[in-house]
């Protein structure tokens, strides 16, 4: 008995079925998101952006959060301009100036990016 069950369709002489030639690779937040890659910030762009972004976003915020910010954006701006070479900027797909950032990079032997967020721009949304 000659039953046709192999496991490669090529070889059967089948359509491959298996893989779409035409399948892009993309980042999952970045395509859900719609964030728009961004051309790298230099040293001077990159502290123009914080300054403009404290100055938008600290009346946004509670009293008690506008503290809290206030104390903890200097840390976090000495942190990326540690990592501002090796950094994506994304904006969202409006890609008003006056939204925050996301960055990315990618550790040591990742595959995958990780992000990087100013939590106080982020909502809590329930679903």
């Amino acid at each position: 008995v000659d039953v046709n069950i192999g496991a490669n369709p090529s070889a059967e002489g089948g359509e491959d079925e298996g893989v779409d030639d035409t399948a892009v690779k993309v980042v999952d937040i970045v395509d859900v998101f719609r964030l728009q890659e961004q051309p790298p910030f230099d040293k001077k762009q990159f502290l123009g952006f914080v300054k403009k972004y404290i100055k938008l976003l600290t009346p946004k915020l509670e009293a008690e959060k506008q503290e809290h910010f206030k104390k903890n954006i200097e840390g976090a701006t000495k942190y990326l301009l540690g990592k501002l070479k090796d950094l994506q900027f994304f904006v969202g797909e409006s890609m008003h100036d006056d939204g925050s950032l996301v960055f990315a990079y990618y550790k040591d032997g990742a595959a995958d990016p990780t992000f990087l967020y100013f939590s106080f721009a982020l909502k809590e949304i329930k679903c």
